[in-house]
């Protein structure tokens, strides 16, 4: 990915595309940019930052569609490590490179991690408290009432794909009710979807590929 000249201040700037015009997708302009955007989402995301990060990402800054960050998600998830964190490396690598990729990730862990540390500090002293422990508790049912929302909201922008929850449902019995690892499931799930993808593409090219030819 070819990335663009130095800006001010050593900032490296957002390649211009000659061909774009004014419906060009919108893009961080600069690192600084970034930065500063994946990192409000972490002081934001108390609870769970993937809900905020959906809503800036794809509603406010319009940097990724719902598709492009359903696909940023779904590897993120399979991957090691925490999702968001993931789907941070890969959306900065998407527009700068690997400098990119490491200023988002940067953004995403530095003024969280200096908040955790303070907090567990804190935490220590009052963990046995009941009014902390059912604020905690609070705190979780609200998180995840985020995640639910944010999956219903990517949910309906997939609407010509349902048929292809039937393995996220398969995946969260799987997981939730049988109580398998998660490694089993995604090794036992992900080649049949990656085979059912593969066909399914393949007639759709063969479908418009007929369609092209016929007079």
């Amino acid at each position: 990915m070819s990335e663009g000249a130095p800006g001010p201040g050593g900032d490296v700037l957002a390649p211009a595309d000659p061909g774009a015009g004014a419906a060009a997708a919108p893009r961080p302009h600069s690192l600084t940019q970034l930065f500063l955007v994946f990192t409000g989402l972490a002081l934001r995301g108390f609870g769970g930052v993937l809900p905020w990060a959906q809503r800036v990402l794809v509603e406010e800054r319009r940097w990724l569609t719902r598709e492009q960050f359903v696909e940023l998600l779904a590897f993120g998830q399979l991957l090691p490590g925490p999702n968001i964190c993931n789907l941070a490396l890969m959306a900065g690598d998407r527009w700068f490179g690997w400098r990119g990729a490491l200023v988002a990730l940067a953004g995403m862990l530095a003024a969280p991690a200096a908040v955790v540390l303070t907090i567990a500090i804190a935490y220590t002293r009052v963990a046995d408290d009941p009014v902390v422990r059912r604020a905690l508790l609070g705190m979780g049912a609200v998180a995840g009432g985020m995640i639910l929302g944010t999956a219903l909201r990517l949910a309906t922008g997939q609407r010509a794909r349902w048929g292809w929850l039937a393995f996220g449902a398969a995946a969260f019995v799987g997981v939730a009710l049988l109580r398998l690892k998660l490694a089993w499931v995604v090794a036992a799930l992900a080649p049949v979807a990656v085979a059912a993808a593969w066909i399914s593409l393949g007639r759709r090219a063969r479908g418009q590929g007929g369609a092209g030819g016929a007079p």
